[in-house]
C-alpha cells in the first residue's frame, strides 16, 4: 500500500481487492454495500450526511482528517474523531471565521469541500505503509505481544503515518510522548533507543507490553491505561473517551486477527 493521498490509484485499488478476498466478498474493487458492511464502522456513513464530533468513527471521518491534513494539520487520517482531530477542526473554523465549537456540521463541512487543496496531504507517511506493518510486526513478535494489538493501536494514533507529530509532542507511528520514550529507555529497556520510525514502534510495543503486564493481561486495561495514563485509570476508572478508544482498537483488533 502506498501513502495516504485521495487518489483511488492502483495500490488502493489492489488493497481493497485483497480485503475482498480475505472477506469472501465478489473482487471487483468497488467499494459496494457488501464492501461497506465488511468494513464495518469505517464503511459506513457518507461525507456530509452527518454531524461529526468527538468519537465519531466512520469513513466520512477519515474525508474530514484528510481535508484538514491538506491544510498543514499533522493528523492521522485514520476515521476516528479523537482529541486530535478536534483540535485540528478548531484551528481550521478559527481561520475561516466559522463558529468554534470543534464539531463538523453543515457549515464547517461545507467550508472544508470549498477550500480544498490540489496539494497531497501534509501528513502523508514518509515510510511506505507495507515497511511500517512489517516493523510493527516485527518488533510485537520480538516482545511477544499480540500482532493484531499492535497493529491496532498504530492505525487509531496515526493511521501508520510516521512523520505525525502532535500538538503536545507525541511523534512517530505509535504517538510517543517525550517523556514516556524517556521512561520506557530508562526504565523498561536500559538503554537509548534511536529516533527512528523503528525505534517509536519499538518503544510503543515495549509500553504497551508492560501495561499488559501491569493490569495483568487485561487487554481493555491496558488499552485504557496507553490512552489515559495507568495512574489515572486506576484513580477514576475509564473516560468516556477512553471506553470509545479502547472500543475502537478493540474492534480494529479483531479486524487485523
Amino acid at each position: 500500500m502506498g501513502p495516504i493521498d485521495g487518489v483511488y490509484g492502483p495500490a488502493t485499488a489492489l488493497g481493497l481487492r485483497r480485503f475482498q478476498r480475505s472477506a469472501g466478498l465478489e473482487v471487483d474493487g468497488r467499494i459496494g454495500p457488501a464492501t461497506r458492511r465488511a468494513l464495518g464502522p469505517l464503511g459506513r456513513h457518507g461525507f456530509g450526511r452527518r454531524t461529526l464530533r468527538r468519537g465519531a468513527l466512520g469513513w466520512d471521518v477519515s474525508v474530514a482528517q484528510f481535508l484538514l491534513a491538506q491544510r498543514g494539520s499533522a493528523l492521522a487520517v485514520n476515521g476516528y474523531f479523537g482529541a486530535h482531530t478536534e483540535r485540528s477542526l478548531r484551528r481550521f473554523q478559527r481561520a475561516r471565521r466559522l463558529p468554534v465549537d470543534g464539531v463538523a456540521g453543515a457549515r464547517t463541512l461545507a467550508a472544508l469541500l470549498a477550500t480544498r487543496s490540489k496539494q497531497v496531504a501534509v501528513g502523508t507517511s514518509r515510510t511506505g505503509i507495507g515497511r511500517v506493518r512489517s516493523l510493527l510486526d516485527h518488533w510485537a513478535s520480538s516482545y511477544g505481544v499480540d500482532r493484531p494489538l499492535v497493529r491496532a493501536l498504530a492505525w487509531m494514533e496515526s493511521g501508520y503515518q510516521s512523520n505525525l507529530t502532535s500538538s503536545v509532542g507525541a511523534w512517530g507511528v505509535m504517538q510517543i510522548l517525550p517523556s514516556t520514550w524517556t521512561y520506557v529507555e530508562t526504565v523498561l529497556i536500559g538503554r537509548k533507543v534511536p529516533r527512528t520510525v523503528s525505534g517509536n514502534i519499538r518503544v510503543g510495543v515495549v509500553l504497551i507490553r508492560q501495561l499488559l503486564s501491569e493490569f495483568e493481561g487485561d487487554r481493555r486495561a491496558a488499552i485504557g491505561a496507553w490512552y489515559q495514563g495507568p495512574t489515572s485509570l486506576r484513580k477514576h476508572g475509564p473516560f468516556r473517551m477512553t471506553r470509545l478508544f479502547v472500543a475502537d482498537v478493540v474492534a480494529l483488533r479483531q479486524r487485523f486477527a
